[in-house]
């Protein structure tokens, strides 16, 4: 049977959403969700108010770790030149990430999707930018199981344009240079802790069918930062390049 969310968790969540109370600093520890299947019934219960869904992000903290996941929502995506409006995030942490665009629907169902078959699904490759929030006072403040009833922690994602020849790219092995107001902070190799980025994306179809809700076609799913998170102030200039997907710039207003 689902798991019910819990009303004190969730009215917390939309109250701070809608500007009826500032974040907050600490947490009363009988609202931490009692496992991650808690924190995804929060998760769901918030996200009914958010708008449509249009993407995901998944993470995983090592090669081995379980991954984690959040819906991504309309409102919080932006094409590549876009300015972020000021008031959508509090905080700014900038990450440069490899996403995936579904070409077709991976409904919920209850025999699970094998590899072939997500990897069959995949249309386009892309760089993106995700910006990092907190509905707290301050990002990685709380338990882990808060951050992940809070949507994961997710502000606002910048897509950059698509590259159909997505199996060229080995993802791990591919350069990200990430630029702040024209200032390189990051260039490396890799960088995503999860390793692969395809086998997130295995686990996120079974995931998001396991929840009813499934991948829809044209979701674009973001793999985890490749850069780590570097936090910016409003008025900010950001760049993620990889040599074999392309670039993706915003302005953080």
């Amino acid at each position: 049977m689902p798991t019910s969310p819990s009303p004190a968790l969730t009215d917390l969540f939309r109250a701070i959403r809608a500007g009826e109370m500032p974040p907050p600093a600490t947490v009363d520890p009988a609202l931490v969700p009692a496992t991650e299947t808690a924190a995804y019934a929060v998760q769901d219960a918030v996200g009914r108010g958010l708008g449509p869904i249009v993407g995901w992000k998944v993470g995983a903290s090592g090669p081995e770790a379980e991954p984690a996941a959040a819906p991504i929502h309309a409102g919080t995506v932006f094409g590549t030149g876009a300015t972020v409006p000021h008031g959508l995030c509090r905080h700014l942490g900038v990450e440069g990430e490899i996403g995936y665009r579904f070409a077709r629907a991976l409904p919920a169902r209850p025999r699970a999707y094998a590899r072939a078959e997500v990897l069959a699904a995949i249309g386009t490759i892309h760089p993106v930018i995700e910006i990092v929030d907190t509905r707290f006072e301050k990002p990685a403040s709380q338990h882990h199981l808060l951050h992940l009833a809070d949507q994961q922690s997710h502000g606002a994602l910048i897509v950059g344009p698509g590259q159909t020849a997505w199996q060229a790219v080995n993802p791990v092995a591919e350069r990200v240079v990430l630029s702040i107001d024209g200032r390189v902070v990051a260039d490396h190799t890799g960088g995503n802790a999860a390793g692969d980025p395809l086998r997130l994306l295995v686990w996120l179809a079974n995931h998001a069918a396991r929840r009813g809700i499934g991948i829809g076609a044209g979701c674009l799913v973001t793999t985890g930062s490749a850069t780590g998170t570097v936090f910016v102030a409003h008025g900010t200039d950001a760049e993620a390049r990889f040599p074999n997907i392309g670039q993706v710039t915003a302005h953080l207003a």
